[in-house]
This record gives structure tokens, sequence and C-alpha cells, in this order.
């Protein structure tokens, strides 16, 4: 017998997992598309708009579990932290850093998959980075990967609650396709006003040299060969993507912990 607890957690692992896979297997060409308009290669080279499919399997194995980490410790975090605006940018940041130890390999194989324009399976790509940076080479962008996400949480995920807040203020129970609404509003905003530290995380994990570029150093380089244009480079495909992310991702969270919010027994 579980205690109510250990069926929070599981439930929200299940949710987790469920949106992750959802949004991320779903959306994949955009994001393959987004990935290479900022890559420093050139769209073309990077490969185009052919096989927008390649780098999926590395998908496959972080999804789930990257996004079941990220809801645990943010629910968590919450109920340590009570109700407020602060608790949600705090749990949220959290929940963002523990997820990047399984997100940051995950999103570094995709990538090199992605932006390759040769034939690249998964193991060929992973032992490349191995051979060449041994395995804290999987980590390459770990840095660049939390200065992006920690703002993008400090703004997406209290948008978010907030907006949920606004439609359950009068008793009113907020439904999952409310919930979609929410989060891909909060998605829009969020992903159009952080898209150069995407661009510079991009960079950063598409770069072979032997000693990675700072986040700094990155910046400066892309505005220097493209000005503010290179920093906003694929603009539109991430805002829709994530937009239209946002609206799968935390609608199908809110609809698997509508379905799971039954008492569940072991």
């Amino acid at each position: 017998m579980t205690t109510a607890g250990e069926q929070t957690i599981w439930r929200e692992l299940g949710c987790g997992a469920i949106a992750g896979i959802v949004v991320d297997f779903g959306l994949f060409p955009l994001d393959t598309l987004k990935t290479r308009l900022q890559s420093a290669q050139g769209f073309t080279a990077a490969g185009g708009f052919r096989h927008l499919y390649r780098g999926i399997g590395s998908l496959a194995i972080g999804s789930a579990p990257g996004s079941a980490i990220f809801f645990v410790t943010y629910r968590q975090a919450q109920k340590w932290g009570g109700n407020g605006v602060l608790t949600d940018i705090y749990s949220a940041c959290l929940g963002e850093l523990c997820a990047c130890t399984i997100r940051v390999p995950t999103e570094l194989v995709k990538q090199r998959m992605q932006a390759s324009a040769g034939k690249a399976s998964l193991p060929s790509t992973i032992r490349q980075i191995i051979h060449s940076d041994g395995l804290r080479g999987l980590y390459r962008g770990f840095g660049s990967t939390v200065a992006r996400e920690i703002p993008f949480a400090f703004i997406q995920y209290p948008l978010w609650e907030a907006l949920k807040r606004c439609r359950t203020k009068e008793g009113h129970r907020l439904s999952p396709l409310e919930g979609a609404a929410c989060g891909s509003v909060a998605g829009l905003f969020t992903a159009a006003i952080t898209t150069p530290l995407d661009v510079v995380k991009t960079q950063i994990m598409l770069n072979k040299d032997s000693t990675p570029p700072t986040v700094r150093h990155t910046m400066q380089k892309i505005y220097a060969a493209r000005g503010v244009a290179g920093l906003f480079a694929g603009v539109i495909p991430r805002t829709f993507w994530i937009s239209l992310g946002g609206f799968v991702f935390f609608g199908a969270y809110e609809t698997a912990k509508y379905a799971m919010s039954w008492r569940i027994d072991f």
C-alpha cells in the first residue's frame, strides 16, 4: 500500500513523462528546422528540409525521464515553499536544473544528428562525442543550457500558474483544454524573448572544438557576424513550436493528471 505522498510522486512522474513524449515526438520536425536555422554552418548545409526526424532516437531515450524529473521536482518544491509567485519561480528553476542532468546529453546528441548533412546514427554520434571529449563531452553545453532554461522557467511557469489562477479564482475547475491554452500563451511570450539564449546554446552544442566556447564569447561572435538577426535566428519556428508545444505539453499533462486523479494502490 502506498502513501498519499508516494501516489502523488508516481502520478507526477507519469504525467510528466506522458507530456514530454507527446510534445517532443509530435513536434520534432519543427525542432529540427529550428536547430538547422540556428546552426553556424547555415540551414542548407545543416540538412535543410531533408531528414526531419534525424535524431529522434536520442529524444526517445531522454524525453520521458527528463520531463518526469522536472515535474516531480517542480511539484515537490511547490509543496515545500507554499503558494505564491516566488515559490513558482524557485520550483521551476530547481526543476529545470535537475532535468538538465538528463536533458543535456539527450539534446547534445539530438542536435548533432539534426545538423548533420550526412548519415549520422545514434551509436556513431555518441561514440564520436566520447572519442573527442570523453564522457564529460556528453555534457558539453550544460552551462549554456542552464543559462537558457533558468530564465525560460523563471518566466514561463509562473506565468502559466498565474493564468490558471485567474481562471480558478472564482471556484471554477480548470479543464485540460484551459490548462493547455494557458501553457500556450506562456510559451509564446517566453520563447520569443529567450531565443538569443537558445541560439547560443545550439551553437555551443554543435561546436566541435576541443575547448567549448563560453556563452559570452559565442553571443559576441554571433552578433559580430549577423547582428541582432543572428541572435534571433529561428525565432519564428521556435516561437510557433513552443507555443504549440506548450498547448500540447500542458494539455497532455493536465489530461493525464485528470485521468490519474483517482487513488492508485500497489
